[in-house]
């Protein structure tokens, strides 16, 4: 099938989809949950509202929530998820952020590869554990992944929970995603305290190293806008090195642009062995890259949804 065909077949399916939407209701007035759930589902016991909140169906403001006694406040939104088992995702690699009937929205840690390299590897990732993660709820539950993060690259992934919703989503990325935010750990002490970095990215497929030129070469263009939120020196004598904590906003989403983008003004991300130093120079052991917060338009409720992946430990050091 074309891509335009799949295209248009995956709208089509996004707006039957749009008609079967969770159940939402926005929370008026103080109150607790039990008696709230009570109220808006009419002929429902306590028994059954309780069910509902065991078997994880019920969320707060994104949330899965399990507690009937939860306060509520004016504005807070209530979903009642459909289909969903009593099922909980427990990896030290990857956490439920947020899940609802179309997405999972996960934080990924580093070490972790977002989908195989090679399709018939047998080796642990972000997809194959969400993939069996579903499938506990439901065997005809399919995951299927919106975007990647590098493998030493943390923090916020979508999946999609059905290939038309993937087709959907990535076809109008660019329209759909308001704000994409990453931080970084970088080495030395940036001149400009915020700043914007434009360049053309060509890659290179044989040793897959991305470079980066002023001027336009033909290659994608890439525009990353950085800010220092903090800058300070580590260690002592000849341990001592000079790093800021900067962050980074995406008008483009090429592959490696942080990456290069930093090094190409001189300050490579820490840990970084493909385009940096690696960890020669640094106590820490890790890409020092993270992608903190994605917002985007829901291609169900149309409403914009904003998550967040707090600042891992190691980034930390800026503030010892």
């Amino acid at each position: 099938m074309c891509i335009f065909c799949r295209t248009f077949a995956a709208v089509l399916v996004i707006k039957r989809m749009r008609r079967k939407q969770d159940t939402s209701f926005r929370v008026e007035a103080a109150t607790e949950l039990m008696p709230f759930l009570l109220a808006k589902l009419g002929g429902m016991t306590r028994t059954s509202v309780k069910q509902l909140l065991s078997q994880r169906r019920v969320t707060v403001n994104a949330g899965i929530q399990t507690r009937h006694d939860t306060p509520l406040k004016p504005g807070d939104m209530i979903n009642i998820l459909q289909g969903r088992g009593n099922v909980e995702l427990r990896h030290p690699k990857l956490r439920v952020i947020y899940e609802d009937n179309a997405l999972i929205i996960v934080e990924k840690k580093n070490g972790l590869l977002t989908v195989p390299y090679n399709p018939k590897s047998s080796e642990m990732t972000a997809y194959s554990i969400l993939k069996d993660y579903v499938r506990k709820q439901s065997n005809r539950n399919t995951v299927h992944v919106v975007h990647r993060l590098d493998r030493e690259t943390s923090g916020v992934l979508v999946f999609a929970k059905s290939a038309e919703l993937q087709e959907y989503m990535r076809t109008y990325w660019k329209q759909l995603v308001t704000r994409r935010t990453y931080v970084a750990l970088v080495e030395g002490h940036l001149e400009k305290k915020e700043g914007t970095i434009t360049s053309w990215l060509t890659e290179d497929h044989q040793t897959a190293m991305v470079y980066s030129s002023d001027k336009d070469n033909g290659g994608q263009k890439a525009i990353t806008n950085y800010k220092v939120l903090k800058a300070t020196t580590i260690g002592e004598g000849d341990q001592e090195m000079a790093i800021s904590l900067v962050e980074l906003n995406l008008e483009t989403g090429r592959t490696n642009q942080i990456r290069v983008h930093m090094q190409s003004i001189g300050h490579p991300i820490i840990g970084d062995r493909k385009y940096g130093h690696g960890n020669e120079y640094s106590p820490i052991d890790r890409l020092c890259l993270h992608a903190r917060t994605l917002e985007f338009i829901h291609p169900m409720t149309e409403k914009k949804v904003r998550f967040e992946a707090p600042l891992p430990k190691e980034f930390k050091v800026v503030e010892s």
